[in-house]
């Protein structure tokens, strides 16, 4: 419970313990943090209580159905994090897809180690204990992937790819991230990160020329299998005026 002292006109809180009005908020902070550093399994009502200083029976008004509510609603404000980040990189690296890639797995290792390498997605702890369980929340969960894929697939659309290859790469590097998180958080190192951003800006760097649209377009003509040499295209005009 908050214990108001009077020393000034407005009242200061022991310990920083919270106000009723924002019990519920910070609640949700509390339970983001925990069911990504231990997972929702292991992390029991009563810690995320202590730990976030909510008062027991204003926990319940909050959130009557108990953890289970509690974790969908930790999905909203996690993914509103976690799109803001996106667009912010999509907004440095227009029209630059490689570009985009490294910064996208940049960003993540750096965050990271930032954390010690002690937080996973949020999104994939709860899909992979709940979901099958849970029909809201893997609706939830599935909106959240599909939202976070839309964003970057609008980047990679706006950087020269065909809508199928956009949606397509956007997926993969949804589940890259996905993926790469669980390795560093295990060799607890970026290295994965970098190996990725390899991996994607060469994808993005061998698009066919015709799709490029910035400084790195080519013709067809300058390369790979486009390549046509000067003597070649003279033969073949000759071949043709000799059939005419």
């Amino acid at each position: 419970m908050a214990i108001a002292i009077a020393l000034s006109s407005k009242p200061r809180y022991v310990c920083d313990m919270p106000r009723k009005t924002d019990a519920r908020a910070r609640a949700i902070a509390t339970a983001e943090r925990l069911f990504r550093i231990q997972g929702y399994a292991a992390t029991g009502l009563n810690q995320i209580i202590e730990e976030s200083g909510s008062p027991k029976g204003s926990f319940y008004f909050h959130f009557p159905r108990g953890k289970t509510q509690l974790a969908e609603e930790t999905i909203d404000p996690y993914l509103a994090k976690r799109a803001a980040a996106f667009r912010h990189v999509s907004a440095n690296t227009t029209g630059d897809a490689p570009n985009f890639f490294s910064q996208i797995f940049a960003a993540i290792a750096a965050e990271m180690i930032a954390d010690d390498f002690q937080y996973g997605c949020l999104m994939q702890n709860l899909a992979n204990e709940l979901s099958p369980l849970d029909t809201e929340l893997t609706k939830r969960l599935a909106l959240g992937f599909a939202h976070l894929t839309e964003i970057i697939a609008e980047h990679l659309r706006g950087c020269g790819f065909a809508p199928a290859r956009a949606s397509g790469s956007a997926a993969a590097l949804v589940a890259a991230i996905e993926g790469g998180r669980t390795i560093a958080r295990v060799e607890r190192a970026p290295a994965i990160f970098g190996a990725l951003a390899d991996i994607f800006a060469k994808g993005a760097r061998d698009l066919p020329p015709k799709k490029r649209t910035r400084s790195g377009t080519r013709s067809a003509a300058s390369n790979g299998r486009g390549r046509v040499s000067a003597g070649r295209a003279g033969r073949q005009i000759a071949r043709l005026r000799e059939t005419e």
